[in-house]
């Protein structure tokens, strides 16, 4: 039955049961797909296929029967993000997630399996905890003291499944598993399309904090703190920082955190709270760095800050699709379906004209 399939797939794109009855010209009621998506009908052909050409999915994939369900997903989102945008990512993730597992499953053996790190480290009972548990992480990873070239790399390569989504502004980024009966569950970390790379390198350390802590204990409030706190010892190592920067500092420039920046990714913003962290600075040098940070407007999620960074676009799917084709595993046709491209977009990026 295609009740699920078809609800996630409206779902994924915001549409109403009466938008998408408009969207396949009223050729049955709102309330005839309401009972498709509740199983108590099954469409004709013709209709199957108008439904899925409306929701930018292949017919295969609305009668498909592979089961999957996302759980344990936590939104990074200001206050009043509604309920419908919530859905609609909801589906939009574990849309994607399906594409992913389903290309993987044409190339065995390709599967990054996920595999959480154990050991008091990453027990936090403190806000503080969260520093020297990303210490251990790093050292687990065998990671060294160096800035991260790519978060999104660095995590799939880990079996953490990143997916960029055009998500509302107000939206920075989730954390989440998908369950499929039998098999392990994946973990995907979902972070905003349309933000800048810093925004997005933070989302993906902070959301990597849910993954590997357990926050015993700690208020909302505190685990949000903590799962910051992670993220910036993280993207920046403290021997790292101290080794740039010095043990003690009477004054910082702008300039000098903007050259800082480019090396370690991240805003200048979070380049001043890390160094305050560090007590690198006085809460005076703090409050004056901060003051400026403010007056030029690069305190706010917006910020459009000096060497602002390309979006982290995760490239490993496509990767897999391509390598797919060339092994014949999978038609131009499917390939460029899994990317939701169409097939002369995946021949230009198959020809190496990426946009």
């Amino acid at each position: 039955m295609i009740g699920n399939r078809l609800k996630r797939a409206r779902e994924a794109l915001g549409f109403s049961l009466r938008e998408l009855e408009a969207a396949i010209q009223a050729q049955v009621s709102a309330q005839a797909i309401g009972k498709y998506e509740r199983d108590e009908m099954m469409p004709s052909s013709t209709i199957l296929l108008a439904l899925a050409k409306a929701l930018q999915v292949s017919p295969e994939y609305l009668l498909s029967t592979r089961e999957i369900e996302l759980s344990g997903i936590d939104f990074r989102k200001a206050p009043h993000t509604g309920a419908k945008e919530i859905r609609a990512v909801e589906a939009s993730v574990l849309d994607q997630v399906e594409r992913y597992l389903a290309l993987e499953e044409l190339l065995p053996g390709v599967e990054q399996r996920w595999n959480a790190p154990s050991g008091q480290a990453f027990a936090i009972d403190h806000i503080e905890d969260a520093e020297p548990a990303a210490d251990a992480l790093r050292r687990l990873w065998k990671l060294g003291i160096d800035p991260i070239p790519s978060m999104a790399e660095l995590l799939e390569d880990k079996g953490v499944k990143v997916i960029a989504l055009d998500l509302p502004e107000n939206v920075s980024g989730s954390k989440a598993f998908v369950q499929r009966p039998g098999r392990r569950d994946v973990p995907v970390i979902v972070v905003n399309k349309t933000h800048s790379g810093e925004r997005q390198r933070f989302t993906l350390a902070h959301e990597l904090a849910h993954l590997v802590l357990r926050l015993n204990g700690l208020s909302d409030s505190e685990q949000e703190k903590a799962a910051d706190r992670f993220a910036g010892a993280f993207l920046m190592a403290q021997d790292m920082v101290l080794r740039l920067l010095g043990a003690h500092r009477t004054s910082i420039s702008i300039g000098e955190l903007a050259e800082l920046k480019k090396l370690f990714k991240v805003s200048i913003a979070s380049l001043v709270v890390r160094c305050a962290q560090l007590e690198i600075i006085p809460k005076a040098v703090y409050a004056r760095l901060w003051s400026q940070i403010k007056d030029l407007g690069w305190n706010v999620r917006t910020a459009n800050e000096l060497g602002i960074l390309k979006p982290e676009i995760p490239q490993r799917m496509e990767r897999l699709c391509f390598r797919a084709v060339a092994e014949g595993a999978v038609s131009e046709a499917r390939a460029a379906e899994l990317l939701s491209i169409s097939v002369r977009e995946l021949d230009r990026r198959l020809m190496g004209q990426m946009s």
